[in-house]
């Protein structure tokens, strides 16, 4: 057995699958909308970037980490579409044979109705946060985020107030909070 529980290694058990996606960013058809159409429930990071198409500056919503995506699904479900897409591909966890990363239901929710309630949310990379990026240790009290605990950004000078989600080495997102929803902890 290589370590994943045995309803998992079965396939039976939708769960959170981080994947990566290999086609090209100007791709036609990027992997997370492939799965979509195919009923497959997918997350991907998004982010406003501005760019050029025939000579116009348009605002467009693209993935924060083009090759990173969360597919919601059994194992049975996704190794045929892995296994026909050459550019789709499991990510694999570090010094574990060919087991494939996952996401607790719990964090990925989490996470994902975090940055939903967001207008704006900000993504790091693990090496992108440093200590002196994390503030006080707080609780949301209230609001879109009610009972969330975590870090608060810490932003010189600025008023706005930007709690951290994290889904353990491999992504973090920061996301605005209203002061008067934070308590200390």
């Amino acid at each position: 057995m290589d370590g994943l529980n045995p309803t998992a290694q079965e396939g039976t058990k939708p769960q959170w699958f981080v994947m990566r996606d290999l086609k090209r960013s100007n791709a036609r058809q990027p992997a997370y909308r492939l799965l979509e159409g195919m009923g497959i429930e997918v997350f991907t990071p998004m982010v406003w970037k501005l760019s050029v198409r025939q000579g116009r500056r348009m605002r467009e919503r693209v993935p924060f980490m083009r090759d990173l995506l969360f597919v919601h699904d059994t194992r049975k479900a996704i190794d045929p579409v892995v296994e026909r897409t050459g550019t789709l591909q499991y990510r694999y966890v570090r010094g574990g044979y060919q087991t494939p990363m996952t996401v607790r239901d719990t964090d990925m929710d989490r996470f994902i109705r975090a940055v939903r309630s967001a207008e704006n949310p900000c993504y790091y990379t693990p090496d992108e946060i440093s200590a002196d990026m994390i503030g006080k240790k707080v609780r949301i009290i209230g609001g879109a985020l009610d009972g969330y605990e975590g870090q608060l950004q810490k932003m010189q000078g600025s008023r706005v107030k930007r709690l951290f989600i994290e889904l353990p080495g491999i992504l973090t997102a920061s996301v605005e909070v209203q002061p008067e929803y934070v308590q200390l902890v």
